[in-house]
């Protein structure tokens, strides 16, 4: 984890700090080899398309990051597109951290196959 990683970690976060750099890497991980696809629904909204067979992996990542950083929320929808290629997932921030969602989606962008 960069010092520029750091930044965008709020003080809401009860991780320890120490494992900080390994929740990042599991995200990084997700959004390397299961994301398909990233919308922006609202300031505070993102929509992520994810490969259906991580929906576990997926679940379980959120669940742990809900549990540090509880300011998230997030909402697994189900295939939004009906194409059956692919599992919803919305993260949602109160508009006081869209700092934060900001971040999440900057790294997304850039660790998501092209």
């Amino acid at each position: 984890m960069t010092s520029d990683d750091q930044v965008w970690v709020p003080e809401a976060c009860t991780l320890p700090t120490v494992d900080r750099p390994l929740r990042l890497a599991e995200f990084d991980k997700l959004f390397a080899t299961v994301l398909r696809e990233q919308q922006r629904l609202s300031p505070t909204t993102l929509r992520w398309r994810l490969a259906p067979a991580a929906e576990a992996t997926a679940r379980d990542l959120t669940g742990r990051e809900s549990s540090c950083c509880s300011f998230f929320t997030f909402t697994f929808a189900g295939d939004q597109a009906g194409d059956g290629e692919g599992l919803c997932l919305d993260v949602q921030v109160p508009a006081g951290h869209v700092d934060v969602l900001d971040a999440l989606a900057g790294r997304a962008a850039a660790g998501m196959p092209r």
